[in-house]
């Protein structure tokens, strides 16, 4: 049932293909070179020999690669992560650049998991990718981190279509005045913060 569900969905995405319809050349760019690449990086096959949890909740491997050429694009100087993940993720995104600055979040109570978000942006002051995981403090956890976010900012935002209020919420942040280009994979969404582009909301189909 799931997989005749995604055949649907890509179906009603085929339009949204290969960058069709995106007038910046910097974002067709990054859709055509970069979410569409499909060049066999080195760490692929390392990493696919690494053990997650398949019980924990995970992407696809796909998107995990994905988030892998994400990193290795843009070459944040720190990634947090905040969710109860099975650490696959943040090992492909950990793995694309070893030098930057990484922390992952993973308490399942919202005190918590909101009191160590704030000790993390307060020691680093700006954020360059916020990764929203597998959690449910997702409002919260942003809320908290937008103020950190800088030009160069970028988040990765779980499960966007996952439960009717993600849904909803997802659609808050992309007429959100502090974001500026937004990015509908469907597993996931990407949110860019140079609030000197012209604002855009783009649906790519990576079904």
């Amino acid at each position: 049932m799931v997989s005749i569900k995604r055949l649907w969905i890509w179906c009603r995405r085929i339009r949204h293909s290969a960058g069709f319809g995106v007038q910046s050349p910097t974002d067709f760019f990054l859709i055509t070179s970069v979410m569409y690449e499909k060049s066999p990086y080195y760490a692929y096959q390392t990493l696919s020999q690494e053990h997650f949890d398949p019980l924990l909740p995970h992407y696809r491997t796909k998107v995990n690669r994905l988030l892998f050429r994400m990193v290795n694009y843009t070459q944040p100087h720190n990634l947090l992560e905040v969710g109860r993940d099975n650490g696959a993720a943040f090992k492909y995104m950990c793995t694309a650049k070893r030098d930057m600055q990484t922390c992952s979040i993973k308490s399942h109570e919202q005190q918590i998991t909101i009191r160590q978000l704030q000790e993390k942006l307060d020691e680093w002051k700006s954020l360059d990718c916020l990764h929203i995981g597998h959690t449910l403090y997702y409002k919260e956890i942003y809320e908290k981190a937008v103020p950190h976010m800088n030009p160069g900012s970028w988040m990765i935002v779980g499960g966007i279509h996952a439960t009717k209020n993600r849904e909803a919420w997802w659609k808050q942040l992309q007429q959100d005045e502090r974001t500026a280009i937004t990015y509908d994979l469907y597993d996931i969404g990407f949110v860019f913060f140079d609030k000197k582009r012209y604002k855009e909301n783009y649906i790519v189909n990576f079904l």
